[in-house]
């Protein structure tokens, strides 16, 4: 039997904690991980630790705990902040996410096959998947303990535990779903196909009906990861929450997602490495030495219907499908397994393969992350010149196309509120959605996010303001500081009344005379544009 054969390299334990390990490589050079939205949310931490210290930070933001499902790192760093500090907590946190990920996705694998099958490999990569460079950590949180959890749902099936099962999954699910809604919804499609194939061997052998009686019972027995539906109704049904969910089959964004599933700094490289994942799976289908389990392969074909039928945006969060995308590629991946008969060097070359493609992968977002750290590096020191409590407003410039690699400079702002507890205009303003809200009312339209992007020109279906508009109309009688990251050209006579006092290359941060105030609003020059300009097609910020 599989599971009586010695085990090859690639299915020992030594192996698997060596991937895990190889998986933090690129997280451990940079102080702040570089991942787009984490310094935003770094922002938030502070706020949420120290905000009864300083009572300028409640003049600024309101921060109400909630039960809400979005809270995976904001609890974590509760113990782990005041021990280590809190940079240093959101990095082990981070850490820890890619090496979750990969344990969860061998884990998953061995239980399913009996062994790790080789081309499991090709799925490790998946760990940076776009969803994480963008900074959705407590999304990636969430699935990276789902894998785990979903690995334990099998294991405990498979060893016939299942009343255990059904008693400790109930707080778990709940837990999970703390940490984020989308974790948990994930491993209910995971959990519920498996449970059906697992219900019909149960009765493969009766002559009809035994389909329907699987899905029946498939559901009974997920009963224990119900009980998040009562926290979602509660957690929705607050007259303050908003966010809207929007935008359904957008079926050209989705095409997009699948092929962004690894998107990170260089195109051509991460394009490339979509396509050995699209090759691996088409073996599966035209290899007769190679299948799919039924089990995953289930689990994978409802994940994929589930990202089909997601809108773009749920509950006001941006990107929903997208997030759910490398995730229907890594169970897929995982559910190919070579058939009886394939010899162990054929298997051996092609595990050999896939440790090379990971190899190549994490070498690449390793060299990625210290480059996205010297930039980090080059912007952080303007913060020494700016006193505790001061009032910043940032502009952060980009192009209306969507470049495929990402300045990272979007949020870094709010390392100012992190290390300096001064006001930063890029944190996200969705009641009900995240648990800290601007209030800052003299801010007006540039109070939150995404007041700190700008443009060299509108963009059609964006919030972004041009850099000349946004220079002219902040109300610079609200800021103390004005500071500029990869600005667009813009007219020069519009820095009137900002004294430089931080230059690097094209960054600079301007301390504002207010001396000047008055006489500039009468020329039109920081009046306080009160909201975004609006455009045709706009959709609400995240």
């Amino acid at each position: 039997m599989q599971g009586q054969e010695k085990a090859h390299w690639w299915q020992t334990r030594t192996f698997v904690l060596l991937m895990v390990l190889m998986s933090i490589a690129p997280l451990l050079w940079p102080t702040i991980p570089p991942l787009v939205d984490l310094p935003g949310h770094m922002g938030r931490y502070r706020v949420q630790l120290d905000g009864d210290a300083h009572a300028w930070l409640a003049d600024w933001f309101d921060f109400n705990w909630s039960l809400i499902g979005n809270l995976g790192i904001d609890l974590m760093i509760v113990p782990l902040a005041p021990i280590v500090g809190l940079e240093p907590a959101v990095k082990l946190i981070v850490i820890a996410i890619p090496a979750l990920t990969v344990s969860g996705l061998l884990w998953i694998s061995r239980e399913v096959h009996g062994r790790i099958p080789a081309t499991a490999l090709f799925a490790l990569p998946l760990a940076y998947s776009y969803p994480f460079q963008f900074g959705f950590i407590n999304f990636a949180l969430s699935i990276a303990l789902a894998l785990n959890l979903f690995a334990l749902w099998l294991r405990l099936a498979r060893l016939g535990h299942l009343r255990w099962r059904a008693i400790l999954f109930v707080p778990l699910s709940c837990a999970l779903w703390v940490c984020h809604t989308f974790g948990w919804g994930v491993l209910g499609v995971l959990a519920f196909s498996a449970e059906m194939i697992r219900q019909h061997d149960l009765r493969r052998d009766r002559a009809s009906g035994h389909w329907l009686e699987s899905w029946v019972r498939a559901g009974l027995g997920c009963l224990p990861l119900a009980l998040p539906f009562v926290l979602m109704i509660v957690w929705r049904s607050g007259d303050h929450v908003t966010g809207q969910t929007a935008d359904w089959f957008h079926w050209r964004a989705k095409m997009n997602w699948v092929l962004m599933v690894l998107r990170d700094r260089w195109m051509a490289l991460d394009i490339a490495s979509v396509t050995v994942l699209f090759v691996i799976l088409l073996k599966g289908v035209r290899d007769t030495r190679v299948e799919y389990s039924r089990n995953l392969g289930l689990s994978a074909l409802f994940l994929f219907a589930v990202y089909l039928l997601l809108p773009r945006i749920v509950f006001g969060s941006a990107y929903a499908d997208m997030r759910l995308a490398p995730f229907v590629f890594a169970i897929a991946l995982i559910a190919l397994r070579p058939k009886p008969g394939l010899s162990m060097r054929g298997a051996a070359v092609i595990a050999s393969l896939g440790l090379a493609f990971f190899g190549v992968r994490i070498a690449a977002t390793t060299a990625s992350y210290y480059l996205y750290a010297q930039r980090y590096d080059r912007v952080l020191p303007a913060l020494d010149h700016i006193p505790r409590g001061a009032k910043m407003v940032t502009f952060v410039g980009r192009r209306c196309q969507d470049d495929w690699t990402y300045s990272r400079l979007e949020h870094i702002p709010a390392i100012g509120l992190e290390r300096r507890f001064a006001y930063t205009n890029d944190q996200w303003s969705m009641p009900g959605a995240q648990l800290l809200t601007a209030r800052y009312w003299p801010a007006g339209g540039f109070a939150h996010d995404p007041s700190q992007i700008v443009t060299d020109q509108y963009c059609r279906g964006e919030w972004w303001r041009p850099i000349d508009l946004a220079m002219r109309w902040f109300p610079r009688d609200a800021f103390d500081y004005v500071w500029l990251l990869n600005p667009p050209a813009y007219d020069p006579s519009l820095n009137r009344g900002l004294v430089p006092v931080w230059r690097s290359g094209t960054d600079v941060l301007f301390r504002v005379d207010h001396r000047d105030d008055a006489a500039l609003r009468d020329e039109g020059i920081g009046n306080g544009q009160p909201l975004f300009p609006r455009r045709k097609g706009v959709s609400s910020p995240r």
